[in-house]
C-alpha cells in the first residue's frame, strides 16, 4: 500500500463519517459535473467563445484533476493534486457566475449547477483538510490551542 492509498482511505474513512461519498462516487460525480457543464456551454451558442471555453477548459478539468488526485504518490502529492481540484471548482463558479451577471444566463437555470460545484468545492476542501491532518470541528481546534496555552 502506497502512502497516498492510506491517505485516500482515510480520507474515504473521514467522508463517510460526514455521510459524504467514496473516491468512486467522487469520480463519477465529479464527470456527471463536467457533462452537465460542457451541455450548458453548447446552450450558449451567442455567449462570447473565450468564456464557453474558459467554463468547459475548468469544468472538465475537476474530474480530470481530481482522478490524477487518486493516483498520487505521497500525501503531499495527493493534496497538491487536490488544491487543483480546488481552484479548478472555483473558477468552474466563477465562470457560471459570470453569466449570471451578464445576463446571458439566468440565475435560476444554473442554480442547481453551482449548487453541486459548491457541494463538490465543500467535499474537495474538506478532504485536502483531512489529508493535511486540519480537524474540522470547531471544538478541536478550541483544544487545540488551549493545549499550546
Amino acid at each position: 500500500m502506497t502512502i497516498a492509498d492510506s491517505g485516500l482511505r482515510n480520507a474515504d474513512l473521514r467522508m463517510a463519517e460526514l455521510g459524504l461519498m467514496n473516491q468512486e462516487e467522487l469520480k463519477a460525480r465529479t464527470r456527471a459535473f463536467a457533462l452537465r457543464i460542457i451541455r450548458l456551454a453548447e446552450s450558449l451558442p451567442d455567449t462570447p467563445k473565450v468564456v464557453r471555453n474558459q467554463m468547459i477548459r475548468c469544468g472538465t478539468s475537476v474530474g480530470a484533476n481530481y482522478r490524477a488526485a487518486c493516483r498520487a504518490r505521497s500525501k503531499a502529492d495527493f493534496v497538491s493534486k487536490m488544491g487543483i481540484v480546488e481552484e479548478e471548482t472555483d473558477e468552474t463558479v466563477y465562470w457560471m457566475e459570470l453569466l449570471v451577471d451578464a445576463d446571458i444566463v439566468k440565475r435560476p437555470r444554473i442554480a442547481d449547477l453551482l449548487d453541486e460545484a459548491d457541494q463538490i468545492l465543500s467535499i474537495v476542501i474538506s478532504s485536502i483538510k483531512t489529508a493535511k491532518g486540519i480537524r474540522t470541528n470547531p471544538q478541536s481546534a478550541i483544544s487545540n490551542q488551549q493545549s499550546y496555552a
